[in-house]
């Protein structure tokens, strides 16, 4: 018997029952650890699939890559047919030119950083089908198609940036005049959404009023601009809540009467883009 066998032997029970408990086999039953082999040389494919056995973080990343392959290779054909199957989805050709519809959502913060360029990538090839953000992730976009936001540090004092006309988003600095500039872009397309309302009787919806503000930028770079030329619809509910509210206020004083209906906006068109 070795020295460290007979040093294991004197060991109360409790230090023997907690540490040297049999393992239960995991063999076929969960993955091995296992990260890329970059000797194998730069395949993107093959090295984000192996995220999904490199653990941590990383296998969350490979988790959506798995989510994502999902839904942009399903068909309806894959599912099976029931009794309760309509007509008019039982024809093999529709069933297999029936993909799945994709809604992406994101928060304003992804805008105002460099995510919005990949967001602005999957609109602008049709990669995603719907959109559905806050009144930041709208107004951001807008604005930096027209003036540049910067890069700061996360600890720069709130305070002593407003006081130089400066506002910070995490380590991003965004100007006071990116605001004043998007408030003056938005108030004559304002006074057009108004004498349009009045005169024949549109009734704005905030997906509306968004592909209407990204037809009126007509600018590459924004996501607005590249869902109103693929017919994508953007869903936000809370499109006062932000720069846009504060132009709409001011408005309504200047100009008053434009209504947008919220209700319309978030039900009837949810509705029917759902069953088309």
């Amino acid at each position: 018997m070795s020295q460290n066998s007979e040093c294991i032997s004197t060991l109360p029970d409790f230090a023997l029952q907690n540490c040297f408990h049999p393992s239960i086999s995991l063999e076929g039953k969960a993955g091995h650890v296992s990260g890329y082999d970059f000797n194998q040389g730069l395949d993107y494919s093959r090295l984000l699939a192996s995220m999904a056995s490199t653990g941590f973080q990383a296998s969350q990343l490979g988790r959506a890559v798995d989510v994502v392959n999902g839904m942009l290779d399903w068909r309806l054909i894959h599912e099976p047919m029931d009794e309760g199957t309509p007509n008019e989805f039982k024809d093999p050709e529709i069933r297999r030119n029936t993909k799945c519809k994709i809604f992406l959502s994101f928060t304003s913060n992804m805008v105002s950083c460099g995510v919005r360029e990949t967001i602005r990538f999957l609109v602008q090839h049709k990669m995603v089908d719907v959109l559905c953000t806050t009144a930041g992730g709208i107004e951001e976009d807008l604005m930096k198609s027209m003036s540049p936001s910067f890069l700061a540090d996360f600890s720069l004092p709130g305070a002593s940036l407003r006081e130089k006309g400066l506002n910070r988003i995490g380590n991003l600095v965004v100007p006071n005049n990116s605001y004043a500039d998007f408030g003056r872009w938005l108030t004559p397309i304002l006074d057009q959404l108004l004498v349009e309302q009045n005169e024949k009787g549109v009734n704005w919806t905030p997906s509306k009023f968004i592909s209407r503000l990204g037809k009126e930028l007509n600018h590459p770079d924004s996501i607005c601009y590249w869902a109103y030329k693929n017919n994508i619809p953007i869903y936000c509910p809370a499109i006062t809540d932000g720069a846009i509210g504060d132009s709409l206020f001011f408005h309504s004083h200047s100009n008053p009467g434009l209504r947008m209906d919220i209700i319309e906006g978030t039900v009837r068109e949810r509705e029917r883009e759902m069953k088309s």
